[in-house]
């Protein structure tokens, strides 16, 4: 067994639970984790720990209308402020509601801890009321999940939760608490200690993986940067801008990493992908070296994969160049694009060294390089045509206004539903602040951005938290406005109201002869629900008016507030890589008249 994996098999005991219940101990040992507020929603089973919560202080319970709306608080909590988020939750439908969060946070790197109450241990397997196998229903959903047994227990359950949660590549973790054990008295001496194998720390980066790294970039004649939400969990993006500006090297994002590396920095490439800046597609398939640092090649990223990196794996082929991946998790090396070289560790400590090898870069080579990318940019910038007066303004013109009147400060958090809201979030506004943030990447999880922007806002309090969201995304959890409401959580929500569900529209626009099946919406009144919820409720339908609103929106502290903002149904979201395609082979609005890929394809050649 590895050094830095840890198994206590003859774990020191402690009498200092003696007499105390399950769910005492549960309050007891929370508390010593430091967490200091809790989502969820009670129940039978679990009441046991919501009495024992009681009167607490120091804890916090924020109650969700809805256990999906308490997981996705939680990761919105961890996203937003850097701490394990915390749900609780009752047994049966109340833990079978947490299965999208955990599985949202486990795609997402998101370390949380759930909680959920179970039927009595005498009773398990008898399909007794509000039972489900929760263990074997979240087991592919969570890092690892665990059932207490026995009160005995529960103390390393606990501590094994956290530990596993917060280490490598963090993500959710499940504990399934049977009401019996909660309520049972612990009468034994009893060890708190962490007795299952689970890596403590990162491997130790390698000294030869790093000088191969180091080399690649040496000889590099068009490198990039590719990085991902590794930077933001490694907390390396010090060393990310201080590696970039001392190379000279362009830097590219995830969704995730954005926020990673300053985009106003004339070295940011911006988000690549599906719905990324052309630029920097241009950039990925015409670089002859890719760095890609805690990211993993997702196919949102790639395009179609034998199609990807093209100059790279040409160059590998040559010996001059290729692909380099540092991941903290090795099963996410070679998973989808087998690097040349690959670095396994925590990537402050890997950047780190290849920083300190690294020397300055002022080549002839470099500078053709980055002049080619100012002429992408200049040629193809995130754009769209404006709205003639009177008529519906464009989505993009809303998010342009609000980076507009918030560009000044370095305490705002952003986060997002899914769907074309979110790809214009990462289009026109500009990232600048680690942790900035808060949006669903893998699992694409619609109704995200209304729940985890309370769970930010409580994160962070002394931030402006504001959801960037579309009227269906938005309506799969308008409920928790009164979350936010009842508890003085001063969240914002900007909807985007177009009156469908925009993404899937835009497909079968293009893909599907405009048969618009199921994406029409009939919604509410938005700023009455709003109203209704105990929230301000704000609305404009002109571009005219959109500063005026905008400013009483982002001024109004007195509580939580929504902006509903009336814009275009038929705008689409360009540039697109339709699914099978190639990054370079962009789908473009068809004003902008773009070069055919082709055309495009011969002006990345090296110069």
């Amino acid at each position: 067994m590895s050094s830095d994996t840890r198994i206590h098999r003859e774990a020191q005991t402690t009498d200092e639970f003696k007499g105390m219940t399950g769910a005492q101990i549960f309050v007891d040992m929370i508390q010593r984790k430091g967490v200091s507020h809790i989502f969820g929603y009670p129940g039978g089973a679990i009441l046991p720990v919501f009495d024992a919560i009681y009167g607490i202080e120091g804890i916090d319970f924020i109650l969700a209308r809805h256990e999906q709306g308490a997981g996705h608080m939680a990761e919105g909590f961890a996203r937003a402020g850097g701490d394990v988020g915390v749900a609780l939750v009752t047994s049966g439908p109340g833990a079978t509601n947490l299965v999208t969060p955990l599985q949202d946070a486990l795609m997402d790197g998101c370390p949380i801890v759930v909680f959920t109450g179970q039927v009595a241990t005498t009773a398990v397997g008898s399909d007794a009321f509000q039972e489900a196998d929760i263990l074997g229903i979240t087991r592919p959903a969570t890092k690892w999940n665990v059932q207490v047994r026995h009160v005995a227990e529960l103390p390393r359950r606990i501590n094994e939760a956290f530990a596993v949660a917060t280490a490598g590549r963090p993500g959710p973790v499940l504990v399934d608490l049977p009401k019996d054990v909660m309520a049972a008295v612990c009468t034994e001496d009893l060890s708190p200690e962490i007795q299952i194998p689970y890596k403590t720390s990162a491997p130790e980066v390698k000294h030869d993986e790093v000088s191969a790294a180091v080399q690649m970039l040496k000889q590099a004649k068009k490198p990039i940067i590719y990085a991902g939400q590794g930077v933001l969990t490694g907390e390396c993006w010090d060393e990310l801008r201080a590696l970039a500006e001392k190379a000279q090297i362009p830097v590219t994002t995830t969704l995730l990493g954005m926020g990673a590396f300053d985009e106003r920095n004339p070295l940011s490439l911006h988000m690549l992908g599906m719905h990324g800046s052309a630029y920097a597609n241009y950039a990925m398939q015409a670089a002859d070296v890719i760095l890609c640092v805690g990211a993993r090649f997702d196919d949102r990223v790639t395009g179609r994969l034998a199609d990807f990196a093209p100059e790279a794996k040409l160059a590998s082929t040559q010996g001059r160049g290729g692909i380099i991946h540092l991941e903290i998790a090795p099963k996410q090396i070679g998973k989808l694009v087998r690097p040349d070289v690959s670095v396994v560790g925590d990537c402050k400590a890997s950047l780190g060294q290849i920083l300190e090898k690294i020397e300055p870069s002022s080549s002839d080579e470099r500078r053709l390089w980055l002049s080619q990318i100012d002429e992408w940019k200049k040629q193809n910038p995130f754009r769209y045509t404006r709205s003639q007066p009177g008529a519906l303004m464009k989505p993009q013109t809303v998010i342009e206004e609000l980076y507009n009147q918030t560009k000044e400060r370095d305490d705002v958090v952003i986060a997002t539903g899914v769907g074309q809201h979110q790809m214009w979030a990462a289009q026109f506004y500009r990232w600048t602040q680690p942790h900035s943030v808060v949006t669903s990447g893998g699992l694409g999880t619609m109704g995200f951005g209304v729940p985890a922007v309370i769970g930010a806002k409580v994160a962070v309090p002394h931030k402006i938290c504001i959801d960037i969201d579309g009227d269906a995304s938005f309506s799969m959890t308008a409920m928790e406005m009164a979350t936010a409401a009842e508890y003085n959580v001063n969240a914002k929500w900007l909807v985007l109201n177009n009156e469908y569900q925009g993404m899937v529209r835009q497909w079968q626009d293009l893909f599907y002869d405009e048969r618009h099946m199921a994406t029409k919406m009939k919604n509410p009144d938005f700023v009455k629900l709003a109203e209704a919820m105990h929230c301000k409720g704000i609305r404009c339908s002109d571009q005219e008016s959109l500063g005026d609103a905008m400013h009483e929106f982002l001024t109004h502290n007195d509580s939580p507030v929504l902006l509903e903002c009336l814009v275009d149904k038929n705008e689409h979201c360009y540039p697109m890589v339709a699914a099978g395609k190639a990054l370079h082979e962009m789908v473009f609005a068809p004003e902008t008249m773009e070069p055919s890929p082709d055309r495009r394809l011969a002006s990345v050649e090296a110069p």
